[in-house]
């Protein structure tokens, strides 16, 4: 009852200073302007469920559409029936609706800062429809929370440190234990997940890779290729088949309902849960304002990195602003609203994705103070979280689980002056080299516009070129395009004799995976060579700094489909454990050196913790295994 009261007290209060500055509206008294703050809760507690309804069933462009003007529409309806009000059409009511929305959500935010009860109470009352609706099981289901990019030591520091004292707790208290999986190459979130999600990591050589046999450049953030990847990987018997729900993943492990998926964009209409978290005026109103605050945050924390000459940094150009404002509030806030509906329906299994650290991180670097600065908002959601699985119709085991870590480093452009591409086609003696753009935020935005619209259509393929460089992170996948199927070394060598021997010697190439008619899979280095088939090294061994996994890692990675001929990492500096990307992000993944293979698991104590694991593939096979021996789970299949 006492929020309600605030709450009425802070619209109405709003609502004066908006007559106040707007033109076309007036009020008569202060009691006026109560009365009409009183009818539009009395309006929105009765109208607004039946126009969430309607929005969900009318699809995405439906429930934006209602967004923009369902509270404007209440507005000037409690306006018009008001005595003692005036307002002057449509139009000023839709920016009087906007406005104060706006402040009072600014407004709220202060007066609940530091009340983590706060997002709670709130999405237990968007949801209390179903306490009634959903009958109560001892059943036990599952909640995944990934949190992107976060590496196990970086964890462990974080706890330490204070950036994450909900999971800390949880540590502490013997509810949950910590292990670290090894995310075997490339450790990205698109092999991750096939292997989390399916159990198929060995169908994803890179981020982005080459397939010869259509001329098909595969981007895995591009719904069109992460829709063709997963039906590859899915049998049907996926990590949330039976049920699951899939939010903001890259695939949907064969999840029942996915939402903001990127393997299924576009496919799916908005739950209720998701159109009532848009049309709700304290719901995207208030994340729109803080992400604005996050914008201008991001800005002033760019400054600082400049005026302190931190180093390594990079420039963090104005679309990057929009997406950490996006990825760091927006984003997180919509998942938070899914989950919460999707427990509170009991559902059996749910997986969801946070991306806000990893994006920072990429540009931030992995252990800046903004980056660990987002880790204490992800805490926070598993706080959240964790309350509303004690209110759910079920109880929930809550999982936490990272895809890999990232290693810091200049790029390798900042380092030498040139791309690896631009060094590619010196060495070769062509100009007709093909290098993808490395714009992550492409592939949020294509999510984004399928969901609205419609799937984003595949465009005619270029003329294939000679050669093609796709990179990922500190790792790239070279293709001499024109010659079919795996080029050898000696091909190579015959075809471009300075292309090998180039690379090797260059100061930012740690090594390259090649395959010898003879030999087999071979790894080049700067001072010698290790032929995989049997670990005999000439010279210098190429991956003696690279970690203990480093050469079963490229053996596998060696018999993938679609592997690059060439298979370049870059440089690896144990003494400062920095890594050269070969795109322009100082925080990386993909490739092998540093934290970046070092991934998280913390798993409740009544599951099994084994010593080691090897691979996302080997973390399904403990996840699916896990479920089905939960007593009485209703996850069991």
């Amino acid at each position: 009852m006492l929020s309600r009261l605030l709450t009425v007290a802070l619209g109405a209060a709003a609502l004066g200073v908006v007559i106040g500055v707007m033109p076309g509206l007036s009020a008569d008294s202060g009691w006026a302007v109560l009365a009409a703050a009183i009818v539009l809760g009395v309006l929105g507690a009765f109208l607004r469920p039946l126009l969430v309804l309607l929005c969900a069933r009318g699809g995405w462009l439906a429930v934006v559409a209602g967004w923009l003007v369902t509270q404007a529409l209440l507005v000037y309806a409690a306006l018009a029936v008001t005595p003692g009000m005036h307002v002057d059409g449509f139009w000023p009511a839709f920016w009087a609706a906007w406005l104060g929305a706006a402040l009072t959500s600014v407004v709220l935010w202060f007066v609940t800062a530091g009340q983590p009860g706060a997002a709670t109470r709130h999405l237990l009352r968007v949801n209390r429809r179903y306490r009634q609706r959903v009958p109560h099981s001892g059943e036990p289901g599952v909640l995944f929370v990934q949190i992107d990019g976060l590496s196990a030591p970086l964890a462990r520091w974080a706890i330490d440190a204070g950036n994450l004292p909900t999971l800390g707790r949880w540590l502490r208290s013997g509810s949950h234990t910590l292990t670290e999986w090894h995310a075997q190459l490339p450790p990205t979130t698109p092999a991750s997940q096939a292997g989390l999600l399916h159990g198929a990591s060995d169908q994803i050589p890179a981020f982005r890779w080459y397939e010869k046999e259509t001329g098909r450049l595969v981007v895995t953030n591009r719904p069109r290729d992460s829709a063709l990847v997963e039906q590859r990987c899915s049998d049907g018997k996926g990590l949330l088949a039976g049920g699951g729900v899939s939010v903001s993943n890259v695939f949907s492990g064969d999840a029942e309902l996915s939402l903001l998926t990127m393997s299924t964009a576009g496919t799916n209409r908005p739950d209720r849960g998701v159109a009532a978290y848009l049309l709700d005026p304290f719901g995207l109103t208030r994340s729109l304002v803080l992400t604005t605050g996050e914008m201008v945050k991001e800005l002033v924390q760019a400054r600082r990195q400049r005026v302190r000459e931190v180093w390594p940094r990079m420039r963090r150009h104005g679309s990057y602003v929009l997406l950490r404002g996006a990825t760091n509030v927006l984003l997180r806030h919509l998942n938070l609203a899914v989950l919460a509906e999707q427990m509170m329906r009991g559902a059996p299994a749910v997986y969801c994705d946070f991306v806000d650290y990893d994006e920072i991180a990429h540009h931030a670097g992995p252990a800046r103070p903004e980056s660990l600065a987002s880790l204490e908002g992800i805490d926070a959601v598993l706080a959240t979280l964790e309350q509303i699985a004690a209110a759910a119709p079920r109880p929930y085991r809550l999982v936490v689980l990272s895809d890999h870590g990232q290693s810091l480093g200049p790029t390798f452009a900042q380092r030498y002056g040139m791309r690896l591409e631009d060094l590619v086609g010196q060495l070769a003696a062509t100009g007709d080299v093909l290098a993808p753009p490395d714009n992550e935020q492409e592939g949020r935005a294509q999510v984004i516009e399928a969901e609205l619209v419609r799937p984003v259509p595949a465009g005619p393929g270029p003329e294939r070129p000679e050669i093609v460089v796709a990179a990922s992170g500190n790792l790239a996948l070279i293709y001499l395009a024109r010659l079919p199927g795996r080029v050898t070394m000696e091909e190579i060598e015959r075809c471009h004799p300075r292309l090998l021997s180039g690379l090797t010697a260059h100061p930012g190439i740690g090594f390259v995976l090649v395959r010898s008619r003879r030999e087999g899979a071979v790894v080049l280095g700067p001072g010698g060579r290790r032929r995989l088939r049997d670990d005999h090294v000439d010279g210098l061994d190429p991956l003696a700094t690279f970690g203990p996994y480093a050469a079963d890692d490229l053996r596998r990675h060696d018999r993938l489909a679609h592997t690059g001929d060439l298979v370049v990492n870059s440089l690896y500096e144990p003494g400062t454990g920095e890594v050269a990307a070969f795109e322009e992000l100082i925080g990386c993944h993909g490739g092998l050196g540093g934290d970046q293979s070092r991934a998280l698991l913390v798993l409740p104590r009544e599951w099994a913790r084994p010593d080691e694991l090897v691979g996302a593939d080997a973390v399904h096979r403990l996840l699916l295994s896990s479920m089905r021996d939960e007593p009485g789970g209703s996850v069991a299949r």
